[in-house]
C-alpha cells in the first residue's frame, strides 16, 4: 500500500494516520466547465474531503502522479487530452483509484465504454448534489472494501467460507452496496453474497451460499468465466466485462477478479454485478433516433441529388466552367451524404439483428463478376486496373445477394477511392474448407499500423 495514501474506516470515514493530520480523503475533479468544478468542490468539501480541481487532463495527471487520489471525477469531453486517455493513465498509476465519469447524455455510449475499461461509476449532466454525494460515498466505500481485502490477504485468511460468518465491517459494507457482489472459492462454489446480488437476479431472500455459481446465474458463459477466474486466477485484463440479459428487458454488467494468496495460488473470485438497463435503453433510443432521422433525410437528399444532375447537364451544354465546378461539387457532397445515410441505416439494421432479409442460392463468381464489371469504367477513368481472379470452382452459397453486393461493393469502392491513378485493384476468390475466401487487394496508400486496431469502429476514417 502506498504510504502516502489515506486510510479509511467504515462507510468512507477518513482515519488519520497521525493525530495531527487534518485532511480528509483526496478527491480530484477534472472538468473544463468552471461551474461543475466549483459546485463539486463546495459539495465534497462539506463531506470532509480534500478537493483539488483542474480544467485539463495534463495538469491533473501531474498532480495525481505526485500525490495519489482516492476518487477522480472525470469529464470525458475535454480539450487536449480526452477523458478516456486520462482514465487509462490514472488506472495505470493506481488500479484501485475510483474513477467516476461525468458526462452529458450525448456521450453515454462513451460512458458505457469507460465502465467496461475500469471506471467505477458515472454521473449524467446535469446532476443533483445528492447524486454526487451518493456516487462519491459509494466510491469511498469501495476504497474501504479494498483496504479490508488487502488486510485479509496480509493476515493470510485462506478460507473464504469464513467470510459468510464473520460479523465484521466488511460484511456491513457489502450489504450496503447497491451493486451485487458474490464471492466464490477455488472450486466455483458461492461462499458469500450480498442482498443486492439476490435482488438483481430475483433470487429469494432465503437463497444462501453453498451452491455452485450455476445454481444462482443461468448464463452459461458468465458461469464459465467465473469458474475460470476462480480456478486459474485469471487476471482482470484477461476477463473482459460480460453483459447479462435478464427477463423483462433488464441488463447487468458483470466483472470478475481473482482472489490470490501470497504465492499466487487462486483462492476464488469476486464478481460484481451492475445494473446497466438504463444505459441500454438510452443506447437503443439513440439508435432508433438515428434510423428515423436517416429515413427522413434520404428522400429529400436523393431528390436534390437528381435535380443537381439535371441542372448540371444544362450547364454543361451552355459551357459555363465555373458553374459546372460548383454544381459538380454540390452533387458530390449530396452523394456522399446519401452514402453516409445508407451506412447509418445498415448499421441500425445490423444492431437490430437484421443481418439478412432474403436468402437464396447465390452464384458467387457471377456476383463478383457483376460487381467488377460495374466498377471497371470508373477504374478506367483514373487509369486504374480492376481485375477478378477466381482460383478454382466456387461452391454455391445460401445468402442474401443484396447484402453480399453491399459488402463487396464497399470493399471495391474503398480500394478505388484510396488507390492512386494508374494503380491496380484485384478481387481474388478461392474455395476453402467449409466455405469461400474473397480478398480485395490494391497497391494504394494503405494505413499505418497504429490505425489497424480501429478499422472496425463505426465510421472511423484516416485523414489520408
Amino acid at each position: 500500500m502506498n504510504p502516502t495514501q489515506p486510510v479509511f474506516g467504515p462507510f468512507g470515514k477518513y482515519v488519520p494516520a497521525a493525530a495531527n493530520e487534518e485532511c480528509g480523503p483526496r478527491v480530484v475533479v477534472v472538468d473544463d466547465e468552471r461551474d461543475i468544478r466549483e459546485g463539486c468542490e463546495r459539495i465534497l468539501t462539506r463531506m470532509g474531503c480534500e478537493v483539488e480541481t483542474f480544467d485539463n487532463g495534463e495538469d491533473a495527471l501531474e498532480s495525481i502522479e505526485e500525490r495519489p487520489a482516492q476518487v477522480v471525477l472525470l469529464d470525458l469531453k475535454m480539450p487536449g487530452l480526452d477523458g478516456m486517455a486520462v482514465m487509462a493513465r490514472v488506472l495505470e498509476m493506481d488500479p484501485e483509484t475510483s474513477v467516476i465519469i461525468v458526462t452529458g447524455y450525448a456521450t453515454l455510449e462513451s460512458a458505457v465504454q469507460a465502465l467496461k475499461k475500469g471506471a467505477y461509476d458515472f454521473l449524467a449532466k446535469p446532476f443533483e448534489p445528492a447524486q454526487l454525494r451518493m456516487a462519491v460515498s459509494r466510491a469511498l466505500d469501495k476504497q474501504v472494501l479494498q483496504e479490508h481485502a488487502r488486510r485479509l490477504e496480509e493476515e493470510r485468511l485462506r478460507n473464504l467460507a469464513d467470510l459468510d460468518k464473520e460479523k465484521s465491517r466488511i460484511h456491513t459494507i457489502l450489504e450496503a452496496l447497491p451493486t451485487g457482489v458474490v464471492v466464490t472459492n477455488a472450486q466455483g462454489r458461492v461462499v458469500l453474497m450480498n442482498p443486492a446480488f439476490r435482488r438483481l437476479l430475483n433470487l429469494p431472500e432465503s437463497a444462501g451460499p453453498g451452491g455452485g455459481i450455476q445454481e444462482y446465474i443461468a448464463d452459461e458463459g458468465l458461469c464459465r468465466m467465473v469458474a475460470d477466474v476462480s480456478l486459474r486466477g485469471l487476471a482482470q485484463e484477461e476477463t473482459p466485462p460480460r453483459d447479462l440479459a435478464l427477463p423483462g428487458g433488464r441488463f447487468l454488467l458483470a466483472r470478475a477478479r481473482p482472489v490470490l494468496a501470497e504465492n499466487g495460488e487462486s483462492l476464488g473470485a469476486v464478481v460484481v454485478l451492475s445494473d446497466v438497463t438504463a444505459l441500454k435503453i438510452l443506447d437503443r433510443l439513440k439508435d432508433e433516433f438515428v434510423a428515423k432521422v436517416s429515413h427522413e433525410l434520404r428522400s429529400p437528399l436523393s431528390t436534390i441529388h437528381e435535380q443537381l444532375s439535371l441542372v448540371l447537364e444544362d450547364v454543361v451544354r451552355q459551357g459555363s466552367q465555373e458553374d459546372q465546378q460548383l454544381l459538380s461539387r454540390a452533387r458530390e457532397k449530396t452523394g456522399a451524404l446519401i452514402s453516409l445515410i445508407g451506412d447509418l441505416l445498415d448499421v441500425s439494421r445490423i444492431e437490430a439483428g437484421v443481418m439478412a432479409e432474403k436468402t437464396r442460392e447465390v452464384d458467387l463468381e457471377k456476383l463478383l463478376q457483376g460487381i467488377t464489371d460495374f466498377f471497371r469504367d470508373k477504374a478506367r477513368s483514373r487509369g486504374q486496373t480492376l481485375v477478378l481472379t477466381v482460383a478454382g470452382p466456387l461452391p454455391r452459397l445460401t445468402a442474401d445477394p443484396l447484402a453480399l453486393e453491399s459488402i463487396f461493393g464497399n470493399l471495391v469502392t474503398n480500394a478505388l477511392a484510396y488507390t492512386q491513378d494508374g494503380g491496380r485493384i484485384e478481387v481474388l476468390a478461392r474455395p476453402e474448407e467449409g466455405g469461400v475466401a474473397v480478398e480485395v487487394r490494391d497497391n494504394g496508400y494503405g494505413m499505418e499500423a497504429r490505425h489497424l486496431e480501429k478499422i472496425f469502429e463505426k465510421f472511423y476514417r484516416v485523414k489520408t
